[in-house]
């Protein structure tokens, strides 16, 4: 959960971008930290393979601006999609204050939002935490690609009742990205 520093005159939100493997939650926080200026931005710190699979998660720290005197600092981070990585999955979910969900438009990706979507509803409710708490935003990702979803149906899949905002990206390109993250930066700021 978000964290004051007074010493320091900080406030900490994290971040997660979760989603099924390859869905583009890597290709995001790149396009994110690749089109914001330096002295908003910390290092980037990606674990991947050879494959540019992420295999622990990606860490951007970035600065922006104050409310009341203290500064806003959000750590984003991204999830493993592999299977293998429950575990990690779950250790980085741990304490955050919003979720951004990167679901694959592609129609053949269909089973595999599913099932992230629900092992994050799962990891959520073993810390007791759930979605009434934190904040969830979608980005509908690979609009570009042949054979995919339709937005309608994407809803019907993951967000039911209309109850969470969405954005339909192309994360490669970044379109959609920023307006994502800028929706859960406001969602998460405005809880405090």
């Amino acid at each position: 959960m978000s964290t004051f520093n007074f010493a320091r005159k900080e406030i900490s939100f994290k971040i997660v971008y979760y989603g099924p493997a390859l869905s583009g939650k890597t290709t995001s926080l790149r396009f994110i930290y690749g089109k914001l200026p330096e002295k908003v931005k910390g290092g980037f710190t990606s674990i991947a393979t050879e494959t540019e699979r992420t295999l622990f998660f990606d860490f951007l720290p970035l600065e922006l601006g104050s409310i009341k005197g203290f500064k806003i600092r959000l750590s984003l981070y991204t999830v493993p999609g592999q299977f293998i990585y429950k575990l990690t999955r779950k250790s980085v979910l741990r304490s955050t204050d919003g979720i951004i969900f990167v679901a694959d438009s592609q129609r053949r990706k269909k089973e595999e939002n599913i099932y992230s979507y629900n092992d994050m509803l799962e990891n959520l409710d073993d810390f007791g935490e759930s979605l009434d708490k934190i904040p969830l935003v979608f980005q509908y990702n690979k609009r570009d690609m042949e054979d995919i979803m339709s937005v309608e149906e994407m809803q019907e899949m993951l967000n039911k009742e209309n109850k969470y905002p969405y954005f339909e990206t192309v994360a490669l390109q970044g379109i959609g990205v920023l307006e994502a993250l800028k929706m859960m930066t406001k969602l998460v700021v405005s809880k405090i």
